[in-house]
């Protein structure tokens, strides 16, 4: 498979989640309304008590005179052509006008304070982010695939903060933002664009794109950053899966002939579809989960474990229920099992925790 004739440079950064904030148009356009409210109430002020000031123009204060005053007093221009010099209106500046002359200024530097402290609040998220994410998993693509891998991964108990997404896109980064999930902005083919979603620390890694080409090539990066991480990723194409799997993916579905299966299996048997539908969706009906052999099912045939057996995983081999290999049953192994999804479900399997692995 020839990489791609052409690639776009992305601009690589990392969008940790936050809160809704107003956009920048209507805080700049509240800041404004604050600071003419000021500029308006110290008019009223200087108009008010326009008598005991003096003009060194014309040795009197109209209105358009209170408007100038107030200006040059609130930016700290302040010309002294026109003076306050009644004992009302000095202790009128010293009482009020001088508030207010303050709070001006802390509304006109205010934009530059929040960017500066946005940004620096903003570092320390990120630091604090890297240095507290351990055993997460890496999600390329938040598509239709990748959104369905992260809603069954988040139904099994996974946290929403151990979930990293990558893509291009930035309007896709934005969304997961919006949904809780921390984006990386890039490229996830370039190594570097990787290594910031902290790749080489990830537990497992779902490679969900739109391009088995693109995927095949994060596949071979991802698995030299982290020789140890889970990789499962999807192609549109059954002729990729091997090379998908040569290059490093433990796992691959063919989502189109997945979907070309299911489609096969509702026409002929429409309840046969609903209940394969049904297993993997995780969280409603009946629900396919790994787990572990307790010791109470040890040395027991497949058919008398509580739940219903699908299939024995033994080291590398997978067997299935009616194979006669399978049985008795080992403490090492790890039973596939159908269960019926509960929240509380507290069986041989356990908390519905863990899910398929």
């Amino acid at each position: 498979m020839a990489r791609r004739a052409e690639e776009h440079v992305v601009p690589t950064r990392v969008m940790l989640p936050r809160r809704i904030m107003d956009r920048p148009l209507r805080q700049v356009a509240k800041r404004l309304a604050m600071a003419l409210m000021v500029l308006a109430a110290t008019v009223l002020i200087v108009y008010v008590d326009r008598h005991e000031y003096h003009d060194n123009a014309d040795n009197r204060v109209d209105f358009l005179d209170a408007v100038y005053y107030a200006t040059v007093t609130l930016s700290t221009t302040g010309y002294g052509d026109i003076v306050p010099y009644g004992d009302a209106a000095r202790l009128t500046n010293v009482l009020l006008v001088t508030p207010l002359r303050v709070l001006f200024l802390i509304i006109l530097v205010g934009t530059t304070l929040e960017v500066l402290t946005e940004r620096t609040r903003e570092d320390f998220r990120l630091n604090r982010w890297r240095s507290n994410l351990r055993e997460h998993t890496v999600v390329v693509g938040f598509g239709t695939k990748g959104r369905s891998a992260i809603q069954t991964l988040c139904s099994t108990g996974l946290k929403k903060e151990q979930i990293v997404v990558v893509d291009p896109a930035s309007k896709v980064i934005e969304a997961a933002n919006a949904e809780g999930f921390v984006g990386v902005l890039g490229d996830a083919t370039r190594s570097d664009v990787l290594l910031r979603a902290e790749i080489q620390k990830a537990r497992q890694i779902i490679i969900a794109t739109q391009r088995d080409d693109t995927a095949v090539l994060v596949a071979l990066t991802a698995r030299q950053l982290n020789r140890g991480a889970k990789i499962v990723a999807a192609v549109r194409e059954e002729e990729n899966a091997p090379l998908l799997r040569q290059s490093g993916a433990d796992a691959v579905i063919t989502s189109a002939s997945a979907a070309g299966r299911l489609l096969g299996l509702s026409v002929l048997s429409p309840s046969a579809g609903t209940v394969m539908e049904d297993l993997i969706q995780q969280g409603s009906g009946l629900d396919l989960i790994e787990r572990p052999v307790i010791k109470a099912e040890v040395g027991k045939n497949v058919r008398e474990v509580e739940d219903l057996v699908v299939s024995v995983l033994r080291g590398h081999r997978l067997l299935g229920y009616d194979d006669p290999a399978a049985s008795p049953l080992q403490l090492t192994d790890r039973l596939i099992t159908i269960v019926r999804a509960s929240p509380s479900h507290t069986g041989p399997s356990g908390p519905q925790g863990n899910g398929l692995r």
